[in-house]
């Protein structure tokens, strides 16, 4: 993969910023992208926040008003209301809770750096097209997710339940 093509952006909210590892989560978008074979020009964006936030984005783009652990947002889903790469190239948004995240890591047994890798993975991977609405579908994303995650030595390779969204 050409990083030079790759634009992947972290954002933390000040109130998160002492807690999570940028370039952990950066490291964990580029694994996936480089897993299913984007190679390049290709941008994204990873936030984390907190669950007022992530409530909010779900209410107005998904209908669901509720907090969830992650929400991916494919360029062709919203309007930009994270700034990226060009849009011709921009992939989309990853959002995540830090609470969420928090508390399954807690819930769990694994450090919360560990559900963050999971569910950038997870975000990164809905942007490129994957689902788990079905068994076929979930089976083959629970299987990328499994072999990047691996691929990074991540203590956790996959949902202890099922992602809230």
């Amino acid at each position: 993969m050409n990083l030079a093509e790759i634009q992947i952006e972290v954002q933390i909210d000040d109130v998160f910023a002492g807690r999570v590892d940028p370039g952990l989560l950066s490291a964990s978008a580029a694994a996936a992208l480089r897993h299913q074979g984007i190679i390049g020009p290709a941008g994204l964006t990873v936030v984390v926040t907190g669950d007022g936030a992530v409530r909010r984005l779900n209410r107005t783009y998904r209908g669901v008003d509720a907090a969830t652990d992650v929400l991916s947002f494919g360029n062709e889903d919203q309007d930009g209301f994270v700034v990226g790469a060009e849009p011709s190239h921009y992939l989309g948004d990853v959002i995540i809770s830090f609470p969420r995240a928090e508390a399954q890591a807690r819930s769990a047994g694994h450090p919360v750096a560990a559900e963050l890798q999971l569910l950038t993975v997870h975000g990164v991977l809905h942007l490129l097209g994957h689902d788990h609405a079905d068994v076929d579908e979930k089976a083959a994303m629970w299987s990328a997710q499994a072999e990047i995650l691996c691929g990074l030595g991540a203590p956790v390779i996959g949902p202890v339940t099922e992602p809230e969204h």
